[in-house]
């Protein structure tokens, strides 16, 4: 898998078999959901849960399957927000990117190349973008491209990305161009914001590089440029991010990731996340793939709320965060946490246990002082 990442050839369409066991995964008359840069960076994120990466790359729509099961998806962009962004995003490349140039620091921004992307399809659009690199990097000439199509190969899978846009330099280095519509004041933005987009970048840098592998001369920058309304205006500015921790996670995590054919052929005969299927078959369906729930979901997946309330259900110590799970060794349970803590269980020689006994020893010799017992 490492090397399907680095390599520049594009990435292989499923086998018939597969994309057959896909669609029959999806529901004969769902459309496949379409996998974006935001969804990939939060899959990086969690590379151990099956069951998201077999749903998304089956392009199973997770919000209807979360409705369906009755764990509707509690978060989302609101239209006003999608609206604003999108204006501000057209302000930038208004007048064939004048400001956008500017940020770069072009002198002549007449001068700056905009070519057609258009084509049929993703396939159609990824390879016209590719071409579109090539020529700009053999030109040496100031190029920018308006949300160009890249691909990248997930877990055996294509994926189709489509960043806000790309510029070539004339020394051959390509520049990934993010447009949030969250303020930067002073010259700094929100860093919980600002982490969220170099992640989603990052993938962007990554299926660069795919095109880049196979191009003469061309250099992938790992660093972004973030733009953003100044201070409380809508006039655009901008700060260089620096992306290479983020690249180098996200490389890694993509890699761990098991290909969708082997979750797949491990599924029971029949399982069909078609969300017109009766609850309860749906239920066994999303249970018959482990899923490696963590709080941080809530904010990166439509089924985190079914998954929770699974992880809670079973008392599993997941529930309350991967530090806390990290820290607690083989005790898998909250049960079996309560148990060690009040002595009843656990090997006394294991860390976990011993730190367990000696906090609670403290907290009883707490509450005695305090005259609570």
């Amino acid at each position: 898998m490492s090397e399907s990442l680095d390599s520049g050839p594009p990435p292989q369409a499923p086998t018939t078999a597969l994309r057959q066991r896909l669609a029959e995964l999806r529901g004969p008359a769902a459309q496949p959901h379409p996998l974006d840069a935001r969804a990939l960076a939060a899959l990086a994120a969690n590379p151990g849960c099956k069951r998201r990466a077999l749903l998304d790359g089956a392009g199973v729509d997770k919000a209807a399957l979360a409705s369906a099961l009755g764990s509707p998806a509690a978060f989302g962009q609101s239209q006003f927000a999608f609206m604003r962004g999108n204006a501000f995003e057209a302000k930038v490349k208004a007048d064939s990117g004048k400001e956008l140039t500017r940020l770069l620091g072009v002198d002549t921004p007449a001068e700056v190349r905009v070519p057609e992307l258009s084509a049929a399809g993703p396939e159609g659009r990824a390879a016209r973008t590719a071409l579109a690199l090539r020529e700009a990097t053999a030109e040496k000439a100031w190029t920018l491209l308006d949300h160009p199509m890249l691909a990248l190969e997930v877990a055996g899978s294509p994926a189709y990305l489509e960043p806000d846009a790309v510029v070539v330099h004339p020394d051959g280095t390509w520049t990934v161009v993010e447009i949030k519509s969250f303020p930067m004041i002073d010259a700094s933005a929100d860093a919980a914001k600002v982490g969220a987009a170099a992640r989603q970048a990052a993938v962007y840098v990554l299926a660069l590089e795919r095109v880049a592998a196979v191009t003469d001369g061309a250099h992938v920058a790992h660093s972004v440029l973030l733009v953003c309304p100044k201070d409380f205006s809508n006039l655009p500015t901008a700060s260089v991010v620096d992306v290479r921790k983020q690249l180098s996670v996200t490389r890694r995590q993509l890699a761990r990731l098991t290909r969708i054919e082997d979750i797949a052929e491990a599924l029971p005969e029949g399982t069909t996340f078609d969300v017109e299927r009766p609850a309860e078959e749906l239920t066994a369906a999303v249970e018959s793939v482990s899923a490696a729930y963590a709080p941080e979901c809530l904010a990166a997946c439509e089924l985190a709320f079914h998954c929770r309330d699974r992880a809670r259900d079973a008392g599993a110590v997941e529930a309350l965060g991967r530090g806390v799970r990290g820290e607690l060794g083989g005790l898998t349970t909250i049960g079996d946490v309560l148990s060690a803590a009040r002595g009843t269980a656990g090997d006394p020689d294991d860390p976990a246990v011993a730190a367990l006994r000696r906090a609670a020893a403290l907290r009883a010799e707490a509450l005695e002082a305090a005259g609570c017992r």
